[in-house]
């Protein structure tokens, strides 16, 4: 997969906002990757000024925050766990879910860490028959940030993503893919809200929906309307 600069969604001189492809690492860790995120934004940012702030797994896309000094880190933190701050994703899953929920449940942090206290409420969006099964759209809002959170909270409830190889139905991914050409995690973090620890300024960071999951998600049914960025 070749990879590219990632589209500036915002940019001051504490905070750089980017919009991330499915497939691309953040940054090096348990996989050695070629080429990771902060390699691409080094050349626009600095060597040694990237400093994610948060956890996009490789194959989930969207708004990504990047701290360009290491000291402001846990201020953007701060901000980002403050009232009224939102991360919201869209997720495709198995089956039907509630129609709206809170899963607090608590879940590792780190790989094989003792479990943490963890919450994450979401909303169903829409419904849509396929073959093998019904699968369904929801808006995620974790209120935590804890590894693979929305992930393992989603099976949780028994309706995992599609897509998620660790944590999901791997006949039904195969199914999906043959049928609709789904061949990522179906995971896409579409809007970030949070007031800025520096300016004041209250950020309002939109990732539309890519094509690579836009066009599967249109062959089963749906529309931009039903995963137009809920409130």
């Amino acid at each position: 997969m070749a990879f590219h600069e990632p589209n500036i969604l915002h940019e001051d001189p504490w905070l750089v906002a980017v919009d991330k492809q499915s497939g691309l690492a953040v940054h090096r860790g348990w996989a050695q990757d070629e080429v990771v995120l902060t390699d691409l934004l080094e050349p626009r940012c600095g060597k040694g000024c990237v400093h994610p702030l948060g956890r996009l797994d490789r194959g989930t896309s969207g708004v990504l925050l990047v701290a360009r000094n290491g000291g402001d880190v846990e201020t953007f933190r701060n901000a980002i766990r403050a009232e009224g701050a939102q991360r919201c994703y869209i997720a495709l899953v198995r089956g039907v879910p509630p129609e709206s929920g809170v899963i607090d449940y608590p879940i590792p942090n780190e790989p094989d860490g003792p479990r943490v206290e963890a919450r994450t409420s979401f909303r169903l969006l829409a419904s849509r028959p396929t073959e093998p099964r019904a699968v369904s759209l929801v808006a995620a809002f974790p209120h935590t940030g804890r590894l693979h959170q929305i992930r393992r909270h989603l099976r949780h409830i028994t309706h995992p993503l599609i897509g998620d190889a660790n944590y999901g139905r791997p006949d039904l991914n195969r199914a999906l893919r043959a049928a609709y050409g789904l061949a990522r995690l179906a995971l896409h973090c579409a809007r970030v809200r949070l007031r800025h620890p520096f300016t004041d300024e209250l950020l309002e960071l939109a990732a539309p929906v890519p094509e690579d999951l836009a066009g599967p998600l249109g062959r089963m049914g749906f529309s931009a309307l039903d995963w137009g960025p809920p409130e």
